[in-house]
């Protein structure tokens, strides 16, 4: 990456939305010709990273991520036997179909509407010996007693895809029939997954993210207290594809000794991820204790306080550029962390040298995070997001702490402890807003005529814009 007036704009500290990317020549066929696969470590086909936090990234995250070509990072507040539970959830799901809701014929309407709001499809399905006999969907549940059984209110004409069948195949035989999803079945008939009307369009242009034995990856976090290096230790032995080892402030010694134990407990195969910093001498020191990847900024988080809590902290752009510098120049990596809004974000962020960049809250309001889903007085649903050191975060993670010592803890809050995230028209699920953004990435990629991510931060150029620049960017039209 090289700044349209470097003379001038090396010497500035910038935000996202103080740069640009200036357009040149591309020469490929088609932007489905670009390759966005990360270069950190092999399985991922894109860069985007379900952030680990305790709103965003659970079970449901984990898995959807992966089948659509990304990674979900474990929060480290959750128990080993919960991680160990999704791990093993997600390393038996199907990597290209979504693991179904299901219910017996037997089964209540007041099950089906415990289950139905989990997933973006709206469809339970009803099994019999393995095989779909009805469907339940919301409106199936409209007006109707909820001790009613699911075989009196089901829809027995249902339309069935086969396993088999080609991703183009699956989209013509959900138009053609005018159903938004359907069960999906092996050659016996038994239910393998459920396909909505685009995931086979999906399909066709992500990739799973999968581990060396074929199934779909997951990641996990560790904070630095004293079992650390043992934690690591069992969630390399779940199967999980990396470890992040996680605190507000990376550069202290006390990340840097955490961080070698449990180097030393995971061994030298299992990717190391270690943050978070915002400079070239805490990338140094965090690669030097043993991290192969490291995670960088400070405060540009929506749900964080830390910048106007205590000032500290460096526009993200900056933060990034310099830690992949340090990084690159040791044959290392970073991900950026915190403070994607538009797609541009996520590429910026590539251009700075991030090879993959970790998102929050653009995905906590969504039916695959973690969480009850709400609805406000005026009819809109959401969800609730907090930051990870917040007053409630602390309070969970201290929860075995004496009360005194709990109430100290807790005046060392930098993050909001809660904020409703609205299911956007159209963005309800992961997969809508994460091809949003790969879409934008590679478009990205073309406007500036790089096939990969080694040619994009090799030829891309950025420029300082004004305010008033950033601003003639965003959409401004009226609606009539």
């Amino acid at each position: 990456m090289r700044f349209l007036h470097p003379e001038r704009d090396e010497l500035l500290e910038l935000a996202l939305e103080d740069v640009f990317i200036v357009p040149d020549l591309f020469e490929g066929g088609s932007r489905l010709d670009v390759d966005l696969t990360p270069d950190d470590f092999a399985g991922g086909s894109h860069p985007i990273v379900a952030a680990n936090m305790n709103a965003v990234t659970g079970k449901r995250m984990a898995e959807t991520m992966a089948r659509l070509g990304g990674l979900g990072v474990l929060p480290q507040d959750m128990s080993l036997a919960t991680v160990e539970r999704i791990v093993a959830h997600v390393h038996a799901a199907h990597p290209r179909f979504d693991t179904p809701l299901v219910v017996g014929p037997d089964a209540t309407l007041r099950d089906v509407q415990g289950l139905i709001h989990k997933r973006a499809h709206d469809m339970v399905v009803v099994l019999e010996d393995h095989r779909p006999v009805g469907i339940l969907t919301g409106a199936d549940l409209l007006e109707r007693d909820q001790y009613t059984p699911a075989a009196h209110a089901m829809s027995v004409d249902v339309v069935t895809l086969s396993a088999s069948d080609e991703p183009r195949a699956m989209y013509e035989t959900l138009r053609s029939n005018r159903v938004r999803s359907a069960p999906v079945v092996d050659e016996r008939g038994h239910l393998v997954g459920i396909v909505g009307r685009l995931d086979p369009v999906r399909q066709s242009i992500l990739e799973p993210a999968l581990d060396g034995e074929g199934r779909l990856q997951i990641a996990a976090a560790v904070g630095i207290n004293a079992g650390s290096a043992k934690r690591a230790a069992a969630l390399v032995e779940m199967g999980v594809s990396c470890v992040v080892v996680d605190t507000a402030h990376g550069h202290q010694r006390k990340m840097l000794d955490v961080l070698a134990e449990v180097r030393k407990a995971v061994g030298p195969s299992v990717p190391l991820v270690a943050g978070n910093v915002c400079t070239a001498r805490g990338t140094r020191a965090l690669l030097d204790a043993g991290a192969d990847i490291v995670k960088v900024n400070v405060g540009p988080g929506a749900m964080c306080t830390t910048r106007m809590q205590t000032g500290v902290g460096r526009p993200s752009f900056s933060s990034v550029l310099a830690c992949a510098r340090e990084a690159h120049s040791r044959g290392a990596k970073v991900w950026a962390d915190g403070g994607v809004k538009h797609p541009r974000d996520v590429a910026l962020y590539l251009a700075a040298g991030a090879s993959r960049v970790m998102v929050g809250t653009a995905l906590a309001g969504t039916f695959e995070s973690p969480g009850d889903l709400r609805t406000d007085p005026e009819g809109r649903r959401f969800k609730e997001n907090y930051g990870m050191a917040s007053a409630r975060a602390v309070s969970d993670r201290t929860e075995k702490d004496d009360a005194f010592t709990r109430a100290r803890k807790g005046f060392f809050r930098e993050g909001i402890s809660t904020s409703k995230i609205y299911l956007r028209n159209g963005f309800e699920s992961v997969a809508d807003i994460v091809v949003d953004m790969i879409s934008g990435v590679r478009s990205t990629f073309t406007y500036v005529g790089a096939s990969d991510l080694d040619s994009l931060r090799e030829r891309v150029v950025v420029g300082v814009q004004t305010p008033s620049g950033y601003g003639e960017g965003t959409p401004h039209g009226r609606e009539r």
